[in-house]
């Protein structure tokens, strides 16, 4: 038995579907990325020594270099040396560097016409979870 075409299976576009077994897109490399980052914040010591400090601009700087979208890369270390200096790295200790790492995310977030994240929520959000339980 065969069924008849109906208008709606005949006009409609195939929708690609993610993989996971293929190269990402743009879009699953910046959330994958996004997530390697915020999660950084959330390990990133209270208090940074000088060397930790040290460590992570050198890791930012290359990270930036380095990036497989180029486009972004360029875009992320332009707006870190921004000449006012108020997009430098803050890292002190992880507060600091995880409100930064969230006002960066937000500024791509802006250019891509996304919604903003509160920063103040950051850390419920990438270490501690959220304060209902749902990620108990």
């Amino acid at each position: 038995m065969t069924t008849k075409p109906t208008p709606e299976s005949t006009t409609s576009i195939p929708q690609p579907q993610s993989r996971d077994d293929c190269p990402p897109d743009v879009e699953v490399l910046g959330r994958s990325t996004w997530t390697f980052l915020h999660s950084l914040t959330a390990s990133y010591p209270v208090k940074a020594t000088q060397e930790q400090q040290g460590e992570m601009r050198t890791f930012l700087k290359i990270f930036s270099r380095l990036y497989p979208c180029w486009v972004c890369a360029d875009d992320f270390r332009n707006w870190m040396a921004e000449p006012s200096g108020r997009n430098e790295p803050r890292l002190g200790g992880r507060a600091d560097f995880g409100t930064w790492m969230c006002e960066a995310h937000n500024e791509v977030n802006r250019k891509l016409g996304k919604k903003e994240f509160d920063c103040r929520l950051w850390e419920e959000r990438w270490r501690t979870g959220w304060k209902d339980g749902r990620c108990d």
